[in-house]
């Protein structure tokens, strides 16, 4: 049986994200479980184009966001770890105070309690200080901030290849296989 990931979407900017992700899973042989916010379907939508919703739904099973009875939202689902790409202000201080009030929460909650990885791709600039505590929080709770800085050391030539280092980095963490990112040579 393949490992089983759930990749969560919220709406903050940074759609391309979440379709990278969701490629660099999918090459690995990754089962997908897909949570997708509101703001995230219009996201995609404009920062990727109209069929990015359908794309990314074409790598793995889409949960409702309202389904808080779906199997990830159970600490009993082997799943081994989730991702949450873009991670949103507003996702990662619900995650952050417990509040676990749609599947996209509760499932990256399950992840702590189960002390499973929970990779977030935090997305904002300036930070708040409220920000800043809430990734002290998830970050103290086992979590793990990865804003989604590209590896300038690498020289990319495109905005594409950033988007698909910084992803390759966050499957990366999950520890599933061999490292798909590109690594420093010195």
């Amino acid at each position: 049986m393949s490992a089983r990931v759930v990749l969560g979407v919220a709406g903050a900017s940074g759609a391309a994200l979440a379709l990278a992700c969701g490629r660099h899973l999918a090459k690995l042989g990754v089962e997908i479980d897909l949570v997708v916010s509101a703001a995230a379907e219009r996201t995609l939508a404009e920062e990727c184009g109209p069929e990015a919703f359908d794309t990314l739904t074409a790598m793995g099973t889409l949960h409702a966001r309202s389904n808080i009875g779906a199997t990830i939202a159970s600490g009993s689902a082997p799943v081994a770890g989730m991702i949450i790409a873009p991670c949103s202000m507003r996702s990662l201080a619900a995650i952050a105070s417990g509040l676990d009030d749609n599947l996209l929460t509760r499932a990256a909650g399950v992840q702590l309690k189960e002390r499973r990885p929970l990779v977030l791709l935090t997305r904002e600039a300036p930070l708040t200080l409220a920000h800043l505590r809430n990734m002290t929080s998830v970050t103290e709770m086992g979590g793990i901030i990865l804003p989604p800085v590209p590896a300038f050391y690498l020289h990319p030539e495109s905005l594409d290849a950033v988007v698909d280092q910084i992803a390759a980095r966050a499957v990366d963490l999950l520890r599933l296989a061999p490292p798909v990112a590109r690594d420093w040579k010195g």
